[in-house]
């Protein structure tokens, strides 16, 4: 797996290492499926403080699934977690969405239920 690192702040630039570390650990179970990740740290305000610290975390999976998330916290650890959970969440998710048969009308046909009756008007008349 591909991670690109960027930050456009000193501070955030001395992350490198262990924020490339977290995605790491973050996304060893979808490994297979996300060939490459980007992070990007920037400082919001500048040296005023505050919640200013915006991560942006985007996952480019296989096929046409792209998730981009950012977040704002206190300090570039908070942020990054909070841009890696969201993203592999949303990623896993969608993904699970695309491998799951819908369900519905064609359930209810291969069962033998009607459209229009109750499911207690059918335990009723059988």
């Amino acid at each position: 797996m591909q991670i690109i690192f960027e930050s456009r702040d000193a501070d955030g630039a001395d992350m490198r290492e262990a924020s490339i570390a977290r995605v790491q650990f973050a996304l060893r179970r979808l490994q297979g499926v996300v060939p490459r990740a980007k992070v990007q740290f920037s400082d919001v305000n500048g040296p005023r403080g505050g919640v200013d610290k915006r991560c942006q975390v985007e996952l480019i999976a296989e096929g046409s699934e792209h998730v981009v998330i950012a977040s704002l916290a206190r300090d570039w650890r908070t942020a990054l977690d909070r841009s890696l959970s969201r993203a592999t969440r949303t990623l896993t998710r969608s993904l699970q969405k695309r491998q799951k048969p819908e369900r519905g009308r064609m359930a209810r046909d291969t069962l033998g239920i009607s459209s229009s009756a109750s499911p207690t008007q059918n335990l009723t008349n059988h």
